[in-house]
């Protein structure tokens, strides 16, 4: 297994990252966009690096879907289809992220990160909605998303809870705490499927990704109960500047 030494100040840098990660995933999804870059910033390769972060994000994942199922804000039963999907795309995901050559990775990653970031940035809240907790997905719908986002998030990872949160928005009409729920909890499960795949396949730094998922626990723990009780993603612009600035420093680091 490769791993990687961490002085520290890189490990301090990584545990601020996390839990920035943790905090922003819980309110608005995206948190990946901040860990991942933090570790491939710190010199983790690439493939050590994806798995370190499913790591350390499915101790915030947890923590989040955690809150939101005990403030009866989510409703695993309602979601069988697309829970089965998620883990089935997740597996895919993984095992294709394996076969990609870590020379690929390096200048791919950076890529789809800031695309990710810049998805984000310009999603615009959506108009009134009306669902709840007690909305149930059709299992074409909720199959579909499943595996696509599950692939994602097995693959890569950044902005699919994001993805998630806007998809049951548009299709279910779920309100946005309510939608925050489903996508906190199926991003749950496809860190947990894709972080098995890692640990089978030795690209998972335990050391920094328990110290990591510690500290991403924590602002998840945080954010989750903010946005529950203020129901908006009121440090978005704060994010994407980060975002966007890491981004652009891999980009420019393995491009040029």
């Amino acid at each position: 297994m490769e791993t990687v030494s961490a002085d520290t100040l890189s490990l301090v840098w990584l545990l601020l990252a996390a839990f920035a990660a943790g905090l922003i995933d819980a309110i608005a999804g995206g948190g990946g966009l901040i860990a991942l870059p933090a570790l491939l910033t710190a010199g983790v390769p690439p493939h050590v690096a994806l798995g370190t972060n499913k790591l350390a994000g499915s101790f915030g994942t947890f923590s989040a879907s955690r809150a939101y199922i005990r403030k009866g804000l989510f409703k695993p039963r309602l979601w069988r289809v697309g829970i089965l999907a998620t883990t089935l795309g997740a597996v895919a995901g993984t095992l294709s992220v394996w076969l990609t050559s870590a020379e690929l990775l390096r200048k791919l990653v950076p890529v789809l990160i800031a695309g990710a970031a810049v998805y984000v940035a310009l999603r615009r809240p959506h108009g009134p909605t009306e669902g709840g907790v007690s909305v149930r997905p059709g299992w074409r719908s909720s199959a579909m998303l499943g595996t696509g986002l599950g692939y994602y998030d097995g693959f890569l990872g950044p902005g699919a809870g994001a993805f998630w949160t806007t998809a049951c928005v548009a299709l279910y009409r779920m309100d946005l705490v309510h939608a925050s729920g489903v996508a906190r909890f199926m991003n749950f499960i496809s860190n947990v499927v894709s972080l098995a795949a890692f640990m089978a396949l030795g690209l998972v730094d335990y050391r920094v990704g328990l110290a990591m998922g510690l500290s991403v626990m924590a602002g998840a723990h945080i954010g989750a109960h903010s946005a529950i009780r203020f129901g908006a993603p009121f440090i978005r612009p704060v994010f994407v500047l980060v975002v966007l600035t890491m981004a652009g420093r891999l980009i420019w680091q393995e491009w040029h």
